[in-house]
């Protein structure tokens, strides 16, 4: 059984100085397991590798969609596998590298088989959400699907709404969907390189310092051309990627712009503590802190059996 070399870790762990690292010593294509960069126009507060940097090896699964379109995991999931399959025909190796984890765990546990999106019972569901904001919806929720309820909070509008349009399509609640066996229909194991600094409060800095380089390179001139689009609004999941949803209510005259970067910092390092936390549940992984002098090499040494060529 094929092993595929997984480099996972939270925002600023240091994941793309690693994929590079490899790339300078064993012929690797980088698929990126990231729900924000697949979107055109959005590059800054993606961090997106630069042109200079998808020139040293190449790249997959960026700027796929536009930010009007959707992308589901299970789109991920068929486009992962896809990919893996012609890099190892091209003789090269395929390494994954990003911090969706809910990308990771479907490549490697499959998905449950649930009903394909309805965009007519979604959109009524997102007006029905207009009138009576999201948290009303999530005490719907709570009434017919108790279980998937208690695990979202009630901001969670992409979870709520999905959870919402699986019980009205197909009369059945989402929990009762994953009580069954997911599909697991692939050949490959998964080595997974856990880059979990050990330092929070270094980790909570290097995150900081990352949204301030990036408002000094553009973020909100990037945020304020993507909503100048009419076909662009606040819920679309783009929109609702970390830094584009708080600069958006800073354009929209909801905060100011100070306000905007403290919510933008703080949304950040919650998302890093909930990476942190999935990846603690993996107990097969091999944790690196990717920030401390040596954890190149540490990686390298950890994934040197698993790249060889078939």
């Amino acid at each position: 059984m094929k092993t595929i070399i997984c480099i996972a870790g939270p925002t600023a762990s240091g994941k793309s100085a690693a994929v590079f690292e490899l790339a300078q010593h064993w012929p690797i294509e980088i698929i990126n397991v990231d729900s924000a960069t697949i979107y055109t126009g959005m590059d800054i507060g993606t961090a997106k590798p630069s042109l200079a940097e998808r020139a040293l090896t190449p790249q997959h699964l960026l700027d796929i969609r536009d930010p009007a379109q959707t992308y589901s995991v299970a789109d991920f999931r068929q486009d992962a596998l896809d990919l893996i399959q012609e890099i190892q025909g091209r003789g090269r190796i395929p390494v994954l590298a990003g911090g969706t984890m809910m990308y990771f765990k479907a490549l490697r546990d499959g998905l449950h088989d649930l009903p394909s999106a309805d965009s007519q019972v979604r959109e009524r569901l997102n007006q029905l959400a207009l009138e009576l904001g999201w948290p009303a919806m999530h005490a719907r929720l709570a009434a017919i699907d108790p279980i998937t309820a208690a695990r979202l909070a009630p901001n969670d509008s992409q979870r709520i709404q999905r959870a919402l349009e699986v019980y009205e399509s197909s009369g059945k609640p989402m929990s009762a969907w994953h009580a069954a066996p997911a599909t697991v229909d692939h050949p490959y194991t998964f080595l997974t390189i856990s880059l979990e600094p050990e330092d929070r409060a270094a980790l909570h800095q290097r995150i900081e310092q990352r949204f301030d380089i990036m408002l000094r390179d553009g973020f909100v001139e990037e945020v304020a051309k993507l909503k100048a689009r009419p076909d662009l609004h606040a819920d679309l999941p783009s929109m609702r990627c970390v830094g584009y949803r708080q600069l958006w209510d800073y354009l929209d005259g909801k905060v100011s712009l100070e306000q905007a970067r403290s919510n933008g910092i703080a949304a950040t390092r919650q998302l890093a503590k909930r990476q942190i936390t999935w990846l603690r549940s993996l107990p097969e992984r091999i944790q690196i802190d990717g920030t401390q002098a040596g954890a190149l090499v540490k990686i390298m040494q950890a994934v040197e059996p698993y790249m060889c060529v078939d």
